[in-house]
């Protein structure tokens, strides 16, 4: 199912990492998929409430942490200005589809990195 949401279909995902070299775009692609794809879950399954959303944040979070292996394979890994940008689009998602009480914190709170 495409995302319908515009504010999602317009936003430039993990944008400061594509814009540093340090990541490679290979490897930031597949993070924007995971983003894109909790996006996907969130229109399809309408979480009535912040617990709710807050599984589909861990499962996504936990996607992230299996990336981690990739960045490093590429020369590169997720470190401070990836983590703050990856929390941020976290926010985002939550805040776009209703969810502006969220706890940044308990969104990615299965993280690893």
């Amino acid at each position: 199912m495409p995302i319908s949401d515009e504010q999602v279909t317009a936003h430039p995902f993990l944008s400061a990492l594509y814009r540093d070299a340090y990541y490679p775009d290979h490897v930031v692609d597949r993070g924007r998929a995971v983003l894109l794809a909790l996006c996907e879950r969130i229109e399809t399954d309408r979480p009535a409430d912040l617990t709710a959303l807050y599984a589909l944040t861990h499962a996504a979070t936990e996607e992230f942490n299996d990336l981690q292996d990739v960045f490093v394979e590429a020369g590169s890994e997720i470190e401070t200005v990836a983590r703050e940008e990856i929390a941020e689009e976290f926010w985002f998602v939550a805040r776009v589809y209703g969810f502006a009480d969220a706890d940044v914190e308990e969104l990615i709170a299965p993280r690893d990195w």
